[in-house]
This record gives C-alpha cells, structure tokens and sequence, in this order.
C-alpha cells in the first residue's frame, strides 16, 4: 500500500525531507512559503500557516494523509504535532510538550540535570536582566548568553568570541526576552548528530558540521547556518570515533528519559578537550544538516516513517558512504540587512550532478525573488571531502547574481584548520 505523507514546512530542509519520501509515496504538502522544489514535487500544495495547527490537521484529513512529518520548530511548538496526533494522522514529530527540549532552553538545562543526561555545562536561568547582568560581572570565565525561547538560531551571544561582557550586559538590556540563560563559554569544535526516533528506539545518523557565521574565515554574526560538511564515515576528521559514541550516548540518555518521544532528536555538540558537551537540543531536523544527511541515506526514509507509526522496531540505516557538503547562497546583507525582493535566476542545469535545495524564495509568475532569509543550497557529494566541496563549488554557477556565498565551506584548509585547533587543545 502506498502511503500518503503530508509534509508541513517550507524551506530548504522540509525540501531535503520532500525530495527523500516523493518517490515512494503520494505528498502533499503545505507552508506558508511557496518552494518551488516542494510543490513540483508534491501531488498537492496548500499555502497554510505551519503554526496554525487545526488548518493543517484539517489539510491531512483533507488530504488522506497516513502519516506527517513536521519540519519547522515553530510548528512544533505551536502544537502542530498534538493536532495531528489527535485527528487520527502519526506525527513524526514530538507533542509541544516534548519539544521544550529546544523551544525552552532553560527547560532544556534542567531536564539535563534532573535526568544526569552527560554534557550539560555550568548554567543559571534569570527572569530579571539587572541580575543576569550582575551574573555576567560576577562569574569567573566567559559565558554564552541564550534567550530562552526560538530566536532562529540567531539569538546567542558568546562573551569572549563575538562579543564582550559590557556589549554582552547592553544586549540584555536593549532585548525584550523574558527568561534568559547564562551558560558556561564551551571551546572546542561544533557538531551535530542526528537520530530518528520512535518506540524507544533511536537510530542515529553521521555526524555533521555546520558553519552559523555569515563571512568565510569564521568572521562576522550568527546565521541560519551558511553550509555544512560530513564525511565518508560517521564521525569528522577532528573526531574519533569514541567522540561520536559518547555522543551517541548522551542521545540515548535523552530517549531513555523520554520513552515517548519521537521524530527527529538533534543534538549539537561542542567537542572539547574533556569530550563531547551539549550545546542544545533540537527537535527537528537541522537546516542545511538535513541536506547532507538524507541524500546519503539509502534506507528508504518512508521504511521509518511508517514503522513509526506501526509501532515497530525502526529499520537499521544504511548509507552511501558518500562525503557530502552544503553551500548556502543568501541575500546580499544577509543577516543584519538583507536585500529582500531581489529578483534571483537559479540555472537548475548548471548544478551538474550536485543537488539543489530551494529555502526562502518568493515565486511569484514564474519568476524567483529573495526573502530575509536564506535563499537556496547546492549539496555535493563524493567520495572524500575534497570531492564533494568540488562538486558543490562547481554547482554554484547555478546562484547568478545578487546573492552570497561562503565558499571556504568544506575546503581543505578550513578542515585541516579544525583538525589543528582539536589537536592543540588536546594537547
């Protein structure tokens, strides 16, 4: 039997997940964003609200669905998940509740805590900014400042990397969070691992790093995140392979406290010189990290969607083996100011054998115009990274004008300069 998905969510990680299930079921889809990638290959679209979470339980009866895959945070906090669930239809996807494992970091930090889930750093929570403030004077080292709730991964403040204590104090100040948390500075290298899970089972998939600053050498604000790279194994090439595992097992820890939990459990990781610390938990896919890891994964995706539901043991996954690496093309002035309603041509043929994944793009008769945000990626795959970082570079003549481009993502010398710095603090 042939399943009916609906996917909710339109951007390039809900295109990532459309081009991954369209081949072996009937799609549809629906988003307030109109990508132009999900809606050739949905077998219906329909311009909804992902928040507005009784319209798409009502678009899934409408549409038959069996199963739905939640991509955006914001739908899942609005409960989008619960509505569905509730109408009869699986949600791969957790219930509101539980995705306060990152709609609510402090939530987050105490969960660690109270379950002795590995990794968790020094923090405190404050509801009042002169307090917070006192907190940064007063503690001994530098500290991340995270609002509480969603800020599109663009609302941290490391003290000591992107800014000092007196413009870290004035942030706070001149924000309007409610619930702020303070958490030790954790210096090493970024990764993220990704698992599916459901039933109690959590199948976990390669490892990934993502690249959030705007500029090429690491310079300039937090992004969306401008691409991301993974390698033929699982693990990176600052990691080993006991790094990956004692990742794995703060993923474990996390399912095992949360029996009911299912749909995709991300965990972004800083690899220090003591091991592996959470940075936070996601409760979705990573965008653009699903870009690398579901071209890869020769498991069909629909296999662990509906063993989900049928509450079946999920299938092993099986990858390609492939290295793999995501370029993003943005706005000019893409984050702090970008160029919104630019008319953009993406020459699809031009990507050669490199995938492209449309994101935030306005499709209007025919022709494309940028967002604020992220625009579209080209993904590479090979069998090293080398490899791949060539195919997506070449991919790249498909961008045209009026967009940037972080082209040192996946480069050898931005790879062995990870490699460097892991070594140095390790030494």
């Amino acid at each position: 039997m042939t399943e009916t998905v609906l996917l909710v969510g339109g951007g390039g990680r809900e295109h990532a997940i459309a081009r991954a299930v369209a081949d072996d079921c009937a799609l549809y889809a629906c988003a307030s964003v109109r990508n132009p990638g999900i809606r050739r290959l949905a077998d219906g679209f329909e311009a909804i609200d992902e928040t507005d979470a009784a319209a798409v339980a009502d678009y899934a009866l409408d549409a038959g669905a069996d199963l739905a895959v939640i991509g955006p945070e914001s739908a899942l906090e609005a409960g989008v998940a619960d509505a569905l669930d509730d109408a009869g239809v699986y949600a791969f996807g957790p219930r509101a509740e539980e995705a306060r494992l990152e709609t609510d970091k402090a939530y987050q930090r105490r969960f660690m805590e109270e379950n002795a889930i590995p990794g968790c750093p020094d923090y405190a929570v404050f509801d009042d900014t002169e307090a917070a403030c006192e907190h940064i004077d007063e503690y001994d080292g530098d500290l991340a400042v995270k609002p509480a709730g969603l800020t599109g991964g663009k609302g941290v403040k490391v003290i000591g990397d992107q800014v000092t204590a007196e413009e870290a104090k004035a942030y706070l100040r001149d924000s309007d969070y409610d619930r702020v948390v303070l958490e030790e500075r954790l210096v090493g290298e970024e990764f993220t691992i990704q698992a599916f899970v459901a039933n109690g089972d959590a199948r976990t998939t390669p490892a990934v790093q993502d690249h959030k600053r705007a500029y090429e050498g690491d310079e300039g604000p937090n992004t969306g995140g401008m691409g991301s790279y993974t390698d033929t194994g699982f693990s990176l090439p600052f990691m080993t392979e006991g790094d990956y595992d004692a990742a794995v097992d703060v993923l474990d820890a996390v399912v095992d406290a949360l029996p009911d939990y299912k749909g995709v459990l991300y965990g972004q990781f800083m690899l220090t010189d003591e091991g592996p610390k959470v940075v936070e938990f996601n409760a979705r896919f990573g965008d653009p990290e699903a870009m690398n890891t579901l071209p890869v994964l020769d498991t069909p995706f629909v296999d662990v969607l509906a063993a989900a539901r049928d509450g079946e043991s999920l299938p092993e996954l099986s990858f390609s083996g492939e290295a793999t690496v995501c370029k993003y093309a943005v706005p000019d002035g893409y984050p702090t100011d970008p160029d919104a309603g630019a008319e953009i041509a993406v020459d699809e043929e031009s990507a050669g054998d490199a995938l492209l994944y449309y994101a935030s793009v306005d499709e209007r008769d025919g022709r494309l115009y940028t967002t604020t945000s992220r625009a579209f990626a080209v993904v590479g795959r090979g069998d090293s990274i080398a490899a791949a970082e060539t195919q997506a570079e070449d991919a790249l003549a498909a961008a045209g004008d009026r967009v940037r481009i972080r082209h040192d993502i996946g480069t050898a010398a931005l790879v062995e300069r990870r490699i460097e710095h892991m070594d140095e603090l390790r030494s």
